[in-house]
């Protein structure tokens, strides 16, 4: 499959998460994009030639999973465990990258490090094809409404760069991609040890029109980019600001006097002054007077600034409160239905009494189970428990009503915490999901 990169002509930021079964190369990959990249010191490449050469490595050489894999029991046992996150920039573009761990038990890592992802990598072995733990991070990343799939088809150096098996793993792979529902996602041939199409495209792979990886993620739009003027503006409470002291930046000693700011960081959208927003729980319509950051007043400030905001009315405003662009407040709900994905080896059943943290607020909750995705077949099955590393379908009934969107639409607004209320463990993710699909 070829794909047609959209030209940037400013540094932007990408972020994006890289997924794998395990023994699929993905640590390899990684380490390989970040010393491609030149991302990696000098005393660290001198680290990692020397632990190569001692372990005996294919002779000596380098292993660039060394690269990534931080943690001591990662080391030593060469897998991944934790998702890390890693911070590079070529000349194009600056990344944050979280590396996911690719065990079954370390799906709930997978989640975590997806979801503010502008992109995900999935890795896959072409000598075994797809796993059925990629499928499980393919429902995950298309659950999650992930807009850019990337399918690595890795270690092709072993098939000895064959075009007539790798077309035969693509088609496989893109069937799977079908029956999930994910929408044209990209395949890239690769070889995350010898470097084939990581950085560069390779000579070895002739047969390939499409850009390295690299390449692709040097020019794949963000996040940012396509919805930071086009979302409607949203900031979650943290806190009211009433200052008893110094005088904050800019701002005139009279209007000090009486200032009173509520404090957040904008999730979406971008605020202006002069613009009118609706306050929940309060129900009311006010005014935008003051924008106020740790540098000063602005006129407008978008995602993801934290600020003040001054009002025109004397609202209450406690945490918890959610501010809007008039309008554009989602309905209240004091029931949500959601995707789940449970954390714990109990997971989540029938009848739990939760706690249900969605921005700055928390209310309490009933939990009812209502369905679980067949991971080996993606078909859904009824279902009162979902056990930790499976995917289903919740309904919440809730103490106070949320204005929760649907989190495929709107992202981060619509995802919430389902959480112990007796240990304070976190349970579960769940994202907002309305409508039937």
């Amino acid at each position: 499959m070829t794909t047609t990169p959209v030209t940037t002509t400013t540094k932007t930021l990408l972020r994006f998460a890289t997924a794998g079964s395990v023994d699929d190369g993905k640590s390899t990959l990684v380490g390989r994009l970040l010393h491609d990249a030149k991302a990696i010191l000098a005393d660290q490449l001198e680290a990692v030639t020397a632990t190569s050469r001692e372990r005996g490595f294919l002779g000596g050489e380098f292993d660039f999973a060394l690269l990534t894999d931080g943690l001591r029991a990662e080391r030593e046992q060469g897998i991944t465990i934790d998702v890390a996150y890693r911070y590079f920039a070529t000349d194009r573009r600056s990344f944050i990258l979280a590396d996911c761990p690719g065990h079954v038990q370390y799906t709930r890592n997978m989640v975590t490090g997806a979801t503010t992802a502008d992109a995900v990598v999935v890795l896959i072995d072409a000598r075994t094809g797809a796993t059925e733990q990629t499928r499980r991070h393919l429902t995950v990343v298309q659950r999650l409404g992930i807009e850019h799939v990337i399918i690595a088809i890795n270690k092709i150096d072993l098939l000895g760069y064959d075009r007539a098996e790798l077309e035969r793993v693509e088609a496989e792979v893109e069937a799977l991609a079908a029956e999930i529902g994910l929408e044209a996602p990209h395949l890239i041939p690769v070889s995350a040890l010898a470097g084939d199409n990581v950085a560069e495209t390779s000579a070895n792979t002739p047969w390939y029109s499409g850009p390295a990886l690299l390449e692709l993620l040097e020019t794949l739009p963000s996040k940012e980019e396509n919805t930071a003027d086009l979302e409607p503006f949203r900031l979650d409470v943290q806190s009211v600001l009433r200052p008893q002291g110094g005088l904050a930046p800019g701002l005139d000693p009279e209007e000090y006097r009486d200032y009173r700011a509520v404090t957040g960081q904008v999730t979406s959208g971008r605020v202006h002054l002069g613009d009118e927003i609706d306050v929940h729980p309060a129900g009311i319509r006010t005014t935008v007077v003051g924008i106020d950051t740790a540098d000063g007043p602005l006129e407008s400030a978008g995602a993801p600034l934290s600020v003040a905001l001054r009002l025109a009315d004397d609202i209450d405003t406690a945490r918890g409160s959610v501010l809007a662009a008039a309008g554009t407040l989602p309905q209240p709900r004091k029931e949500l239905r959601a995707e789940v994905f449970p954390f714990t080896t109990e997971g989540l059943r029938t009848g739990d009494r939760v706690l249900v943290k969605a921005g700055t607020t928390t209310v309490k909750g009933i939990v009812t189970v209502e369905s679980r995705r067949n991971l080996a077949t993606s078909q859904i099955e009824d279902a009162e428990v979902l056990a930790g590393n499976d995917i289903g379908v919740a309904r919440v009934k809730l103490a106070s009503a949320l204005p929760l969107p649907d989190f495929r639409e709107h992202g981060r607004s619509g995802g919430f915490l389902i959480i112990d209320p007796q240990s304070g463990g976190t349970v579960a993710a769940g994202i907002h999901a309305p409508e039937e699909e």
